[in-house]
């Protein structure tokens, strides 16, 4: 598992943010507060602040090739 923080500032961020995540099988998530949204859910990540970082958990071992496609959105 794998987990770090991003901002998404715009709504075009979280458009190519979301079509990035689908591209990948495994499970992520994204937290902020105490709320836990799926991160391939546009409508899920448009109910957080987005004015705040957010966590994002990857469930999976081997997810560098992900983790180097979201290097422009880590904070």
């Amino acid at each position: 598992m794998k987990t770090f923080e991003i901002q998404l500032n715009s709504i075009n961020d979280v458009k190519i943010f979301v079509n990035t995540v689908n591209k990948y099988s495994f499970d992520i998530d994204l937290i902020s507060g105490r709320y836990i949204v799926d991160a391939k859910s546009i409508m899920g990540i448009f109910s957080l602040d987005l004015a705040k970082p957010i966590t994002v958990e990857i469930h999976a071992d081997n997810c560098d090739a992900l983790v180097k496609e979201l290097e422009s959105f880590k904070i």
